[in-house]
């Protein structure tokens, strides 16, 4: 039986996944005949990293990467690739354990009566590996997140607000709330034997009609936490009494707070960020209920803006609708529209499902920083993995067509697939890793050395970006040589059968425009379904964050990891961790490192004929970057500054450069390329999110964050679930996928 031939078009993490998985089973080679087409010199889309050789090997990222604790098929497929590829003990990240540790450590930033206030959160770790987590959960486990969430924080505003001679006492007089008590005091007396006395005066006067019923706020969201423990287990939804009981007790506890908390909040950080999330917690229950997402499933508010559906559902508007979590929810997935931060917009079901996954199924830290550049740490073992399993890799190849079939006889079929090929090479292959201290890693520039002489003198003589949708090679190349670079048409039936495109979604309109000409659906999801321009620097430092002035670290000494800070670059990292992976003089060396990542504000794209437009870009952002340290990083460096001027000696210069200029030996980037976007979750755009194998070509597999997974977010976990999905449309591994029915109701009334 012949190969079937598979090509894969683009090195993100979704088309990486799709290749890792056709690839696990031993005989895999009897089935499949694998290449992987890359423009360019290096595998990882969005997530490429490099090493910079003539600035002491330091890693160079597209922005700032962590991943949650709760991505549970991301960790399972990077442990599936550190587990195969089986690296000796004694090389660096010989395992993921390695590669990856645990991080708890987050910091928001409130912005109270024009001056900024740190807030920092320390996670609670919990035990085990997030590759053995879920992120199937019923309607009832995700409200027992809230509802613990509730109860934590109504523990603390009793507490408070009793100490500010504030009322904490109930009472309930309506006969039907009574009759909601009263199964709710059923339930529970039912279930649990150790029954304060306190709670059982409590039950007991519920069920007493001659009785008063007095409660508290503890009382109540104790209660309400056991009654929930009890459906999370039972995942019984028959009951319509134990909806209404959760939504008298929230909305009986928001009337508490709007009565004796809001007096408190802008004198009182305690209360202040105790309310915020409490009113968070309540707004997203009653949402929840009164939108029958339980039967309904998260899909079906994705027609609203999360912040406006917190608002409909009576979240205060001033201090939590506007709240540090709230706006580094949005930050965190770059939410804005064209990167105007006045145009934040994410669809609710979206984020409400995201944002309980991440804090219910998380294992470890909430967080897990790489330990290296996300190349060297996530596409270096897999491009290691797939190279020795015989998957064949072509780099240099930049995609410019797909066709389809003519032939109005035959089913829908992509025919052909056209390509530039970028260089020529020495050899018939290129490697593509460097070594830094025994790790190996991407470059950050092409290895000249393996192309052909004259071309890559060339390159470097123009300063080319052979990763870039503007660039001018195919013009200084024909310049030089008087003849076009060279193209490659792969033909279907001949050089391939099945497509696998990982080329982000902004890039469709631009390389299938025949396709979507003659597929509806698809254009509608080129077309619905946004990316945003994002731009990041890095800077590398002589003083720690402590001498920085940022005082706020934790027992557990982790650095900060902020967000809802000021814009542009509204998330700030301390990634001191990767100094010792990079290559520095010993007596010349940084100390501290800071990463720092925002969307982009762009709303016009130009040709590809517009050479000069990613320098333009590139130049606002470096001058972005000097305006934030200029003038906005004093609240968190207060020792940064002579004054009010930024100490531009804080920033470390391995040419000993002076003032202003040390900048200039940083690191900062825009990332404009379709290919680079970050892709949004707009209201409405879920709706046209397709699946793996939805368009009407049946050799065509879209794979990316940017299809229909269970997650449709920007982000890696949303990725390696689209990459599982091409896989296991294509050869039937791998057979489970962790969430990817999220969006879909639990079957109730």
């Amino acid at each position: 039986m012949a190969k079937e031939k598979i090509v894969i078009l683009g090195g993100g993490v979704a088309a990486m996944t799709s290749a890792v998985y056709l690839t696990e089973n031993e005989n895999w080679q009897e089935k499949y005949d694998i290449t992987v087409y890359q423009l360019g010199w290096r595998l990882g889309g969005k997530g490429a990293s490099g090493r910079n050789p003539y600035l002491g090997q330091r890693i160079e990222e597209h922005g700032l990467h962590v991943w949650f604790g709760a991505y549970v098929n991301s960790f399972r497929a990077i442990e599936t690739v550190y587990n195969q590829l089986n690296r000796p003990d004694n090389m660096p990240l010989s395992s993921w354990q390695e590669a990856f540790k645990p991080h708890s450590f987050v910091v928001l930033q409130e912005f109270i009566e024009n001056e900024w206030q740190t807030w920092p959160v320390d996670f609670p770790t919990i035990d085990g590996n997030p590759a053995d987590g879920t992120l199937d959960l019923h309607f009832w486990q995700l409200l027992e997140v809230l509802i613990a969430w509730l109860h934590k924080f109504i523990e603390t505003l009793e507490d408070e607000i009793e100490q500010a001679n504030k009322a904490t006492k109930l009472q309930t007089k309506k006969s039907r709330d009574r009759s909601l008590l009263q199964h709710l005091a059923t339930e529970i007396t039912d279930a649990f034997d150790d029954i304060e006395d306190e709670v059982s005066d409590f039950f007991n006067s519920a069920h007493n009609e001659l009785k008063e019923i007095w409660s508290s706020p503890k009382i109540l969201a104790t209660q309400l936490k056991h009654l929930l423990s009890l459906r999370s287990n039972d995942k019984n939804l028959q009951n319509p009494k134990d909806r209404l009981v959760v939504w008298y007790i929230v909305r009986k506890l928001k009337r508490w707070l709007n009565s004796e908390a809001i007096e408190l909040l802008d004198e009182n950080p305690t209360i202040r960020r105790a309310y915020i999330c409490a009113d968070l917690a309540i707004a997203m229950t009653t949402g929840l209920i009164k939108d029958k997402v339980f039967s309904k499933g998260f899909g079906s508010i994705n027609n609203i803006d999360f912040k406006d559906w917190l608002k409909k559902n009576g979240a205060n508007e001033k201090y939590s609708v506007e709240s540090a979590p709230v706006i580094g929810f949005y930050d965190l997935v770059f939410g804005y529209v064209d990167g105007d931060f006045s145009k934040g917009d994410v669809e609710a079901g979206v984020a409400s499902l995201a944002m309980l996954r991440l804090m219910l199924c998380y294992h470890g830290g909430v967080m897990w920083k790489m330990q290296a550049g996300m190349g060297d740490v996530i596409f270096s073992p897999i491009y290691e993995l797939l190279k020795h399993r015989g998957v064949k890799f072509e780099f240099f190849h930049q995609v410019e067509a797909l066709k389809p079939a003519t032939n109005s006889q035959t089913d829908n079929l992509i025919s052909e697939i056209v390509m530039t090929e970028q260089v020529s090479l020495k050899s018939n292959s290129y490697d593509p890793l460097v070594n830094v201290k025994g790790l190996p890693c991407w470059p950050s520039y092409p290895l000249f050395e393996q192309i052909e002489d004259a071309q890559a003198n060339l390159l470097q003589d123009n300063n080319i970006n052979l990763e870039s949708f503007w660039s001018d090679w195919p013009e200084v190349y024909e310049a030089k040589f008087g003849h076009t670079l060279p193209t490659k048409t792969l033909k279907q039936g001949q050089d391939f059968d099945k497509v696998i495109f990982g080329i982000s979604v902004a890039s469709i309109a631009h390389l299938c425009p025949e396709l979507i000409a003659l597929d509806d659906k698809f254009k509608q999801q080129a077309t619905q379904v946004k990316a945003v321009a994002t731009q990041a620097f890095q800077l590398w430092m002589n003083k720690t964050d402590e001498q920085l002035g940022f005082n706020y670290i934790p027992e557990s000494q982790e650095r900060p990891i902020l967000s809802s800070f000021s814009q542009p670059f509204d998330t700030w990292a301390a990634m001191s961790n990767l100094l010792d992976k990079e290559d520095w003089p010993l007596n010349n060396h940084p100390k501290n490192l800071a990463y720092f990542c925002s969307a982009y504000t762009c709303d016009d794209y130009p040709d590809k004929d517009v050479y000069d437009f990613p320098a333009q870009q590139k130049a606002i952002v470096k001058q972005n970057a000097l305006e934030k340290l200029n003038r906005e990083m004093q609240p968190l460096w207060p020792e940064a500054y002579h004054g009010d001027e930024f100490n531009w000696d804080v920033l470390y210069s391995a040419n000993n450069l002076q003032g202003e200029s040390r900048f200039d030996e940083q690191y900062w980037r825009v990332n404009v390329d379709p290919s680079e976007r970050y892709v949004l979750s707009v209201t409405n755009s879920s709706q046209y999110r397709l699946a793996t194998d939805g368009t009407i070509f049946n050799n065509l597999y879209i794979t990316g964050d940017w299809i229909k997974t269970g997650v449709n977010a920007g982000c890696v976990e949303a990725a390696v679930m689209a990459g599982m999905q091409t896989s296991r449309v294509i050869c039937g591994l791998p057979e489970k996928i962790s969430g990817e029915d999220g969006f879909e109701p639990d079957g109730a009334i």
